[in-house]
């Protein structure tokens, strides 16, 4: 797998994250890693993963551990564009990780999804 091949969207808190992180790296992959807590997250780079994974906004939404239930996000009358708009506002909305390859792009959750991207 080349250098570029494939980018991780991370949370090093994550042994899930940490686990597909290792999967990727013993496959033989140099993953573009971005902790997208500290670098938070676009709309627009949203819209493109989501596009890309054939999901919507609430199938990648973090209930556990996240303010999702207060923000109302968990009531079937948000919309995708309040759960986005979440989501950039607090990163921590997003399920993570999430992983583009040449292969496509996934939400790694369980991290044995990865293995369709190598």
């Amino acid at each position: 797998m080349a250098e570029t091949a494939a980018t991780i969207f991370h949370n090093p808190n994550c042994g899930t994250s940490r686990n597909v992180l290792a999967a990727l790296i013993e496959a033989g992959a140099k993953p573009k890693i971005v902790e997208y807590l500290k670098t938070g997250w676009t709309t627009d780079q949203l819209k493109e993963l989501l596009i890309a994974m054939k999901l919507k906004p609430r199938d990648i939404l973090r209930v556990r551990g996240t303010p999702a239930e207060e923000l109302g996000l968990t009531k079937t009358a948000a919309t995708d564009d309040a759960i986005l708009a979440a989501m950039v506002a607090h990163p921590v909305l997003v399920e993570r990780p999430i992983v583009v390859t040449t292969k496509g792009a996934a939400l790694c959750r369980p991290a044995e999804r990865v293995q369709a991207l190598l």
